[in-house]
């Protein structure tokens, strides 16, 4: 005798996108009105809550380590230099403001825009105030880094003087050398004289090396000090209500459009999750044999006790 078994049936997916889309479309009215509240929340937010008066003002920076191929290290230094202590306390002091420096810091902000540009940008409670901010951080910059460009000038110079001082002693040690020597001598010290002849010249070339190198790096500072200014006066930035209304209301209707899809999918999948043994059973394909009661699933059950 032969017996045969029924092909089992299909199992249907816990998750069907195919309902899934419709039960959210079903649910249009949710996510529909709260993308309208996040549209509103945001034109409220561009009406209530305006930003304060801003001010900009762009900085020419030169660097004596200028290259084509910089990736902009350089301006990214000058744009943490920006951010000391030592910046705020001297456009504090050009404001006669008694506000602390770390408080003031927090006021204005710079930004690279290319190897040798910088933005700054400064806000106040009115915008005399921001330009204000803006150009006395500006200048306080300028004279940071001119100062820094004099330093590092004289350090190099002084560096190269000091090594042709000590080249020129030793060259005057030759030549008194060569002038104490006897007009005519024994070959060895014909030889000897010669050595001493050399050695001057290569020590006066060196000299030479020396002060015209001292003299290049006193020459290429009034180049950058004077490539560094401001080329941008300070002057505020316009603030448009129309075009906050629409960016800030622009992005509260994409935030509440997508929480909205969000609530509405998780709701319609809370919504459809099986809850009966039948349906458990249709959804994983097999008879459900059993189920324990309620009692025996509390902590304190006979049947946890008897586990």
């Amino acid at each position: 005798m032969t017996s045969t078994t029924a092909e089992p049936t299909a199992a249907a997916p816990l998750l069907d996108l195919q309902s899934l889309v419709v039960s959210v479309r079903r649910r249009r009215r949710l996510w529909g009105s709260l993308a309208l509240l996040g549209l509103l929340l945001g034109a409220a937010v561009a009406v209530l809550l305006p930003p304060p008066p801003t001010a900009v003002t762009k900085v020419l920076v030169a660097h004596q380590d200028d290259q084509p191929n910089d990736p902009g290290t350089l301006i990214l230094t000058d744009v943490a230099l920006l951010h000391t202590t030592r910046i705020a306390d001297a456009a504090l002091k050009s404001l006669d403001s008694s506000t602390s420096a770390e408080d003031f810091m927090e006021e204005y902000e710079g930004a690279g825009l290319t190897n040798n540009l910088m933005e700054i940008k400064a806000t106040g409670d009115t915008g005399e105030e921001a330009v204000a901010r803006a150009e006395a951080v500006a200048e306080a910059f300028v004279a940071d880094h001119v100062r820094r460009i004099k330093q590092a000038a004289a350090a190099d110079a002084s560096t190269l003087l000091a090594q042709r001082d000590r080249l020129q002693k030793e060259l005057d040690q030759v030549n008194e050398a060569i002038g104490d020597g006897p007009p005519e001598g024994s070959p060895e010290e014909s030889a000897n004289l010669e050595t001493l002849f050399a050695r001057r010249a290569e020590l006066s070339s060196r000299v030479s090396d020396f002060s015209q190198r001292a003299a290049e790096a006193r020459v290429g500072t009034p180049r950058l000090i004077a490539g560094t200014q401001i080329v941008d006066a300070p002057h505020t930035v316009k603030h448009s209500l129309p075009v906050a209304l629409a960016t800030n209301g622009g992005i509260g209707l994409v935030l509440g459009l997508v929480l909205g899809l969000v609530v509405a999918a998780v709701a319609s999948v809370v919504g459809d999750r099986p809850v009966l043994r039948r349906e458990i059973a249709r959804h994983l394909g097999a008879s459900v044999t059993g189920e324990l009661s309620r009692s025996a699933l509390r902590p304190g059950g006979p049947w946890r006790r008897r586990r």
